[in-house]
């Protein structure tokens, strides 16, 4: 009952993340069906392309085989090196063909999920012995919709079968009196038609099966919320861990700030507030914002500042101003120049001024 309810909590649709993690698995989306249908398409373009070769390649060597069967030596050495001849015209005839073959099969696992290694599939797992598992996949969901499509194939196979054969009743009746030579053609042309016809019936077959075995897997991979949570809480970071990080990066850029007021040439203030802390000497293009903060943080910088004696200035508008829109080390906009200029200046002529005193 609880994994019911689990299953009924699992309402959304999965991330790309799960279902990628499902790839590496070995959890992919399979239809058996595809695979029968291009190892049969496979099997019947062969046929139809290489019989020729394949039967001229195989009379010569069998026609002489039992044409001096009475010559062969079946001792030891002899009956080797015989199947070894046997064994390499078999491979020169037959060896491009299954290797088509098996191209085909390849093919039908890569059009359906791309390239997967994975041992996952192989370790040992007590739900692969559990009686209840094992009822599951027999009267289970899968289990039914095999054995409705093992019907609907039999019933479609079966009725292709009688529709192609039944006309040639009588012909099939009458080649038990044809020479074998000719019983070949017939039986040829035969073969390709039935498998021509049970290609197009797999092809629909291995269509339907795709989807619903792709709906199904699709269907496993829901997640709940709380799933969907986790993986957020994972890809993004806890909330609280990036609050800490936060606060340790806005710790840091506090004591580098602190840091750098000595270095500053005047701290604009608005006395309730607001600081900023700029730096100018000659040669610079502008001046640089070195330090800001907003209350207990331009309080702080206020105090560094005297106890350096940098100059300290109250100008509210400008303090304002600047704080919003300087970043610290980067020079100040095009727009205070003349009002930072004039502040600038003031304190350069309050130093002058103490240095002749």
């Amino acid at each position: 009952m609880a994994e019911e309810g689990d299953d009924s909590e699992k309402t959304e649709d999965p991330t790309q993340k799960r279902m990628d993690d499902a790839l590496e698995r070995g959890d992919v989306a399979k239809s058996q069906e595809v695979n029968t249908w291009f190892i049969m398409a496979g099997a019947t373009l062969i046929l139809a392309t290489f019989s020729g070769s394949i039967g001229t390649s195989l009379q010569t060597p069998l026609k002489n085989l039992l044409a001096n069967a009475h010559m062969i030596r079946v001792n030891g050495p002899d009956l080797i090196r015989l199947l070894s001849s046997i064994e390499t015209f078999l491979v020169v005839a037959l060896g491009v063909p299954l290797g088509l073959l098996m191209l085909a099969a390849i093919a039908g696992n890569i059009v359906q999920h791309r390239f997967v290694w994975s041992g996952e599939q192989l370790k040992p797992s007590f739900s692969k012995i559990s009686p209840m598992s094992g009822f599951k996949r027999v009267f289970g969901k899968q289990a039914a919709a095999n054995f409705i499509k093992g019907l609907i194939k039999l019933g479609a196979l079966g009725a292709v079968m009688v529709a192609l054969l039944w006309p040639e009743r009588h012909r099939l009746e009458a080649m038990v009196r044809f020479d074998p030579a000719s019983i070949l053609g017939v039986t040829l042309t035969l073969t390709l038609q039935l498998m021509g016809a049970v290609v197009a019936i797999l092809a629909l077959v291995a269509i339907a099966d795709y989807l619903f075995q792709y709906r199904q897997w699709y269907e496993k991979l829901k997640m709940s919320v709380q799933e969907m949570k986790e993986e957020f809480k994972q890809q993004e970071g806890d909330p609280h861990i990036k609050g800490k990080l936060k606060q340790l990066r806005q710790q840091r850029m506090k004591k580098r700030m602190m840091a750098a007021v000595p270095t500053a040439s005047v701290i604009i203030t608005n006395p309730t507030h607001y600081s900023v802390a700029l730096q100018y000497e000659r040669g610079m293009p502008a001046p640089i914002c070195v330090a800001k903060g907003m209350d207990a943080i331009a309080l702080k910088i206020r105090e560094v500042a005297k106890d350096h004696d940098i100059p300290i200035v109250e100008n509210v508008p400008l303090a304002r101003a600047l704080y919003a829109t300087v970043e610290i080390d980067d020079e100040i906009p095009v727009e205070h120049y003349h009002a930072v200029a004039e502040v600038i200046g003031y304190v350069m002529k309050l130093k002058r001024g103490l240095g002749r005193q």
